[in-house]
């Protein structure tokens, strides 16, 4: 974060002068948790340095929360995935006065390229997504303000940091190809306290190693595909979860999906999708399951689908895949 004369910028590569500013005249919204290095850095920082207004919401809802952007006058939202999707599935959104409203920032976990563009059709505002770690300080890449966004990408990285894509080997993978995001710059922590075995894992040679797998185009964006640890491999085949949930989203029916992964005694794994559906909407696993068939490679699709009534979530609104509830006719031996 830069400071001067009362205004701070965002934490984002200042590109021909262009930065997402902040100043004494703007709100921001404080709904993320403020323990939390995206709530912490993000929002209270940056309030504080340029003397803007943080606006809180202790326990984050899509009602409660707009009528804190209508009635505060908010001008800077800034929240996780679950945040955009609720405000853009919330009945009656469009009755609230969210003019003011001239920046969006996401992080914590990707953002589904169709909410994002759901979202600035229904808000008129754009949303600039970036990307990075508690022990990146936390930013590392952003869609810079004045540059070319693109839907589904966490950008370039910002100033001074460095970001490739590499194999098992450490090896930089071709364009194109996905890999493990590895970072380097001053913004990269100096190790795990008191844990030298796991800073040695995650440090080496420089690099400080994300756990979390990306492709980078010819252009230098970068595209999360899923957490090494949640990678999906059937049969000896990668299946990224994020391309999956990517297709799931662009169901009109469908609010929330998570891909997991399910214990599989000839494959190894298979695919299972968990989604919760927008209000009101009626439609069956199968038939969406057959949906995404239809739009992927078929040792991709998930062959188990469920309805849940919400997807569970951490504290800061994220997608908690690990406390998913998997039905128990595919759990049972």
């Amino acid at each position: 974060m830069l400071a001067t004369r009362g205004w701070a910028a965002y934490p984002g590569h200042r590109h021909n002068g262009c930065a997402v500013r902040a100043g004494p005249d703007d709100v921001i919204f404080g709904g993320l948790p403020l323990f939390h290095v995206f709530g912490q850095t993000v929002a209270l920082n940056v309030a504080v340095a340029s003397a803007a207004c943080l606006t809180l919401l202790p326990r984050f809802g899509a009602g409660h929360a707009l009528r804190i952007i209508t009635g505060h006058r908010v001008t800077v939202f800034e929240g996780v995935p679950a945040m955009y999707v609720a405000l853009l599935h919330q009945p009656g959104r469009a009755d609230y006065g969210t003019s003011a409203l001239r920046t969006c920032i996401s992080g914590g976990a990707a953002l589904p390229a169709e909410v994002l563009r759901g979202f600035e059709e229904a808000f008129g505002v754009p949303v600039l997504e970036g990307y990075g770690l508690p022990e990146t300080s936390p930013i590392a890449s952003f869609n810079h303000p004045g540059r070319e966004r693109k839907p589904g990408s966490i950008g370039t990285p910002i100033q001074d940091v460095q970001m490739r894509v590499v194999d098992g080997e450490d090896h930089e993978v071709p364009q194109g190809e996905a890999g493990e995001i590895v970072i380097r710059g001053p913004n990269v922590m100096k190790g795990y306290w008191q844990r030298p075995e796991a800073t040695a894992e995650a440090l080496r040679d420089g690099w400080f190693h994300t756990g979390d797998l990306a492709r980078a185009d010819s252009g230098g964006y970068f595209y999360i595909v899923g957490r090494k640890k949640d990678l999906i491999i059937r049969g000896g085949c990668n299946v990224y979860p994020r391309e999956i949930e990517e297709v799931l989203y662009e169901h009109p029916a469908v609010a929330e999906a998570a891909v997991i992964g399910l214990p599989h005694p000839a494959l190894g794994e298979e695919a299972g999708a968990a989604v919760a559906l927008k209000p009101g909407a009626v439609i069956t696993a199968d038939e969406l399951r057959d949906y995404v068939k239809g739009q992927v490679a078929a040792y991709k699709y998930p062959r188990h689908v469920w309805i849940l009534d919400a997807l569970p979530k951490g504290p800061t609104g994220k997608i908690q895949k690990r406390d998913i509830v998997i039905p128990a006719s595919l759990t049972a031996p």
